[in-house]
């Protein structure tokens, strides 16, 4: 008999089809995870072997199963979900400019536009506007366009001299904070991205040691209050995480100690109550660490949390739609990578945010409203593009100022408000205005994204 697993604790899933490190994962609209790419040592030749496969994790049966296989092998790569639910795929070893879409309904991948420059590691950020922000360190940025397919030069960076660009962070304003080393590899460089304007600018000074040819800055989180927790290992040093904080509001960074554990190549990943889990990390050798770490930041304090069942670094960890997180594959022990998966179940998961509807099951027509009164955005009364919408549901966080994605009919939607309702406690609103471009019919999808996990869909009539 299955016996539950415990608040706070790391049990074994189902193992991948094919070990693998250096991958990626992405949440699907439908719950599932696509994990692609990735590379496994070869102890025989050199270079190490890059794949070209993918697989799906199912969280209802706990199994992997493959599905079609990328245009060609990636690791190191990007991977974004699209606000129509598709996943773009970019860049990655062994260095190629080519890029491809992966539709979750047929379970396939085509080749869309090429990037403008190949790239061995980047960046990928969707951004408000629904195109794509490619950050990597070849002095130059790139944005992708999912109405063309096409790639297009971003605005140039502030500082010339970015030539190595380690993590990008989507704001709570909307702009997107880059950081990275310049030619020397001595000195952490950061910069914002303006959306709006197309422009880089400077964002501050990094804390971080600047005595080493190369820091590994793993992880940069956008916390629930705004700020920015970076975390990261000088390379192989096997000593804790150097840490600082990123407050936007000030244009300023701070040292904010270090983790219990080392957390070079680890992940991080945003719990629904506000905790950060950043979890494995790469030992003097090669070998992973099973440590984790979770970031309190109502006391700004780490504490540790009980070890993943397997040690691990470049692995992926991804937030599901039940509020547990799957940790799936990476290098255990070097040089090879695990197949192995495991499920870290919080201590107060929360699920995924649900939109309401008029039948009440969450499907259907939803409770979505033209701004300041009370007629349904429905067929016989349609939306047109440009108009206010309300929308109603439950699941966004206390006090949170992260806000969420609407995309209607696969665009996103401009969000003016979000937050509580007055006098109804767990119930949300989101005030959003309509984009235009969307495709008019009687019941046109409407999907939430928030902390990286998609709603349920529920339908609009739009004009």
């Amino acid at each position: 008999m299955a016996m539950a697993q415990s608040t706070g604790t790391f049990s074994a899933t189902g193992n991948m089809t094919t070990p693998r490190g250096a991958h990626t994962a992405t949440l699907l609209f439908n719950g599932k995870v696509l994990i692609t790419g990735g590379n496994q040592h070869n102890q025989h030749a050199f270079p190490d072997v890059v794949l070209a496969s993918a697989e799906l994790y199912d969280p209802a049966t706990g199994t992997f199963a493959p599905t079609g296989d990328m245009t060609m092998p990636r690791a190191g790569h990007s991977a974004t979900l699209l606000a129509d639910g598709r996943v773009l795929i970019t860049g990655g070893r062994p260095g190629v400019a080519s890029a491809e879409l992966y539709d979750p309904s047929t379970g396939t991948f085509t080749a869309t536009g090429d990037m403008i420059n190949p790239s061995r590691s980047q960046t990928s950020t969707l951004l408000g506007n629904g195109k794509v922000l490619i950050a990597r360190g070849d002095f130059s940025a790139e944005l992708y366009d999912p109405a063309s397919g096409s790639f297009a030069p971003a605005g140039a960076y502030a500082e010339s001299g970015t030539a190595f660009v380690e993590t990008a962070t989507l704001l709570a304003d909307g702009k997107v904070l880059v950081t990275g080393y310049g030619l020397s590899f001595a000195a952490p460089k950061a910069e914002l991205y303006d959306p709006s304007t197309d422009t880089f600018s400077v964002a501050g000074t990094m804390t971080g040691p600047m005595n080493y040819w190369w820091e590994d800055v793993n992880t940069a989180t956008l916390l629930m209050n705004g700020k920015v927790l970076i975390a990261g290992d000088v390379e192989n040093d096997g000593f804790p995480g150097v840490v600082e904080m990123y407050d936007p509001s000030l244009a300023l960074f701070t040292n904010f100690g270090n983790t219990i554990a080392p957390h070079e190549f680890s992940t991080a990943t945003l719990l629904p109550d506000g905790a950060l889990l950043i979890a494995g990390g790469q030992l003097p050798g090669g070998n992973g660490s099973p440590g984790v770490d979770l970031f309190a930041p109502a006391t700004g304090m780490f504490s540790a949390a009980p070890n993943m069942i397997a040690p691990r670094h470049e692995h992926t960890a991804t937030l599901l739609r039940d509020g547990t997180v799957l940790i799936a594959g990476g290098f255990s022990m070097w040089p090879a990578p695990t197949a192995s998966a495991e499920i870290y179940k919080p201590p107060a998961p929360q699920a995924a945010p649900v939109l309401l509807s008029l039948s009440g099951d969450g499907q259907g027509q939803g409770a979505i409203q033209h701004s300041n009164t009370i007629r349904i955005a429905s067929a016989a009364d349609p939306a047109v593009a440009g108009e206010y919408l309300t929308i109603y549901l439950t699941g966004l966080a206390e006090g949170s100022v992260i806000p969420p994605q609407v995309a209607i009919g696969g665009r996103l939607a401009p969000i003016t408000f979000f937050g509580k309702v007055p006098g109804y406690p767990g119930l949300n609103v989101i005030n959003v205005r309509m984009p235009t471009s969307v495709v008019p019919g009687p019941a046109v999808p409407v999907r939430l994204n928030y902390l990286g996990r998609p709603s349920n869909q529920v339908a609009i009539g739009v004009q």
